[in-house]
């Protein structure tokens, strides 16, 4: 029996997107079918498709990947709430672009506007990653404190920027920055001690100083739309912290944008705050595989297809 006053819906964010994504659980459940066809509409082009059937590359792209992780998890969250009308979780989180699926999950901001913002995040980022180019790297094996002890060197020894992007689980690191700076975080890293350090393959500084320019236009687009009390608590990535006002939930998902993920704590400010299981919803299975090496006591639970879906509102 699945007991809601312990349970979290968490949301992944890019990374997380694969072609296929959303297709069998549209092709299972008609809630799911329907939230893809109005996001078709909404947008003006076949969304849907790329998600069903690529191209990879096209799915690649941060103005096409942010709204197709965002319309994906709304579909099965959607599926979910059509087999269990009283489906409510005790808490909500999204990782990076999943905050803004978390927020709609818990009814903060509409579908629509919700679509609206993700797209115009994309697009946003995508801008600054042309104009001004920068690079992202994974360091696996050190911890946080660690990690920020070698974007503070490089950046004094480069004069450049790097800086801890995302805390994902201890030893799961993300730095961002500028590409030189990068490069020779990498090298201090494993000099550090990483058990590994690799370049990912993207041209975007997401979470760095180097997106300061899309968060402030970004911020423009929040201002335009209306957000109200999400129904339950949902932790922001900033803070690690339940965000709720409208207006911190304007200024969280304006500075997230060049702020860190704070990804290990929220999961933790979770659990103390009572949760013990996690369900994932969305595209592959990334928060659930992290949620593993944050807390290994905790639950997880991954709805990413028909089948897993269908088998946990069995369960309930």
């Amino acid at each position: 029996m699945i007991n809601w006053a312990e349970t979290a819906f968490v949301f992944p964010g890019q990374g997380s997107q694969t072609t296929g994504m959303g297709r069998d659980i549209a092709d299972a459940f008609p809630a799911a079918r329907e939230t893809f066809a109005e996001a078709d509409e909404l947008l003006g082009f076949e969304l849907s498709g790329l998600c069903f059937n690529g191209p990879e590359d096209a799915l690649a792209q941060t103005d096409v990947t942010q709204p197709a992780l965002f319309v994906t998890s709304m579909a099965i969250l959607r599926a979910l709430q059509g087999e269990m009308p009283d489906a409510r979780p005790a808490f909500g989180a999204g990782h990076s672009l999943g905050e803004i699926t978390a927020l709609a999950a818990a009814g903060a901001l509409t579908f629509a506007d919700g679509l609206r913002l993700v797209r115009e995040r994309g697009r946003l980022m995508r801008a600054a990653g042309e104009t001004n180019p920068g690079a992202m790297a994974a360091v696996l094996g050190l911890d946080a404190a660690a990690v920020r002890d070698v974007c503070v060197a490089v950046s004094a020894e480069t004069g450049g920027v790097l800086v801890l992007a995302n805390d994902n689980c201890p030893g799961q690191i993300v730095i961002s920055g500028e590409v030189a700076a990068v490069d020779a975080g990498i090298v201090r890293a494993r000099e550090a001690g990483a058990k590994r350090a690799v370049k990912l393959a993207v041209s975007i500084a997401s979470h760095s100083p180097l997106m300061a320019e899309a968060s402030r236009s970004f911020a423009e687009a929040l201002a335009a739309t209306p957000f109200s009390e999400p129904a339950y608590p949902v932790y922001a990535n900033v803070t690690a912290a339940p965000v709720g006002e409208p207006a911190a939930i304007r200024e969280e998902l304006t500075v997230q944008l060049t702020r860190s993920v704070r990804w290990t704590e929220s999961v933790q400010a979770m659990i103390g705050a009572g949760t013990r299981t996690f369900v994932e919803i969305g595209s592959k299975d990334v928060l659930t595989n992290l949620l593993k090496r944050i807390d290994g006591t905790a639950t997880g639970v991954n709805l990413s297809t028909a089948g897993a879906l269908a088998q946990w509102v069995n369960s309930g």
